[in-house]
């Protein structure tokens, strides 16, 4: 296991809320990995070189031996398969759909939708000052519905007393909301707690975005 651990290559990008979400995963595995950063500001992500591990440019992109997964979501269950130490989706069909509910909503209905691409975009045909505006109406909006999915179904974390799949998720984008985009997480009681939750976690911290190699020094 040690000589499989070490050959894992993680693509990432500090601020990346896809990347943590693999980090964080990597982390409660005990995986050791390699951290290749790629500076999406510089447009790194455009060279030759990653499109070749990634032909759309995105982070993160998880390198095991001979095998190349791109795609958060692909690299969590690629990892999930391969790696079933510590699982991370539980075995009660209910709860892991819930899972998948919760880790959609963010991956699909909010992540998109605050990206850098498509800020950058807003920022150039519509106004600089349009770009908060809208991260948050879509952060908020996926966040509401969050509130509502996992009312009935968390515990100390999102779908239960175990860390899950959809934690994973939810732990960046709600890094990202409050650091970046301003949300006032007081209309998030339920959000606003699981973060507490994780902010115990070192598992959870380690992988944050300020904790990477490739942040700028405060």
């Amino acid at each position: 296991m040690a000589h499989e651990e070490k050959k894992l290559k993680l693509y990432s990008y500090w601020r990346s809320s896809c990347s943590c979400r693999i980090r964080i995963a990597l982390n409660l595995k005990g995986l050791e990995y390699q951290y290749i950063p790629v500076n999406l500001l510089k447009g790194e992500q455009f060279t030759s070189e990653f499109q070749m591990v990634n032909p759309i440019g995105y982070v993160p992109v998880l390198v095991d031996g001979e095998i190349i997964v791109s795609d958060s979501l692909a690299i969590f269950m690629y990892l999930e398969e391969k790696y079933p130490q510590h699982p991370l989706l539980p075995s009660d069909l209910q709860k892991k759909a819930i899972n998948f509910q919760a880790a959609n909503i963010v991956c699909s209905s909010i992540q998109p939708l605050q990206n850098l691409a498509v800020l950058k975009y807003i920022e150039e045909k519509v106004s600089p000052d349009e770009k908060i505006p809208w991260a948050k109406l879509h952060i908020e909006k996926g966040f509401e519905a969050l509130e509502k999915l996992l009312k009935d179904h968390a515990g100390r974390y999102a779908t239960g007393d175990e860390v899950f799949m959809a934690d994973l998720f939810l732990a960046p984008q709600i890094h990202a909301g409050i650091k970046r985009f301003n949300v006032d997480m007081a209309k998030f009681p339920l959000l606003s707690r699981l973060n507490e939750a994780y902010s115990e976690l070192p598992q959870f911290q380690n992988a944050m975005p300020e904790n990477q190699p490739d942040a700028p020094s405060a």
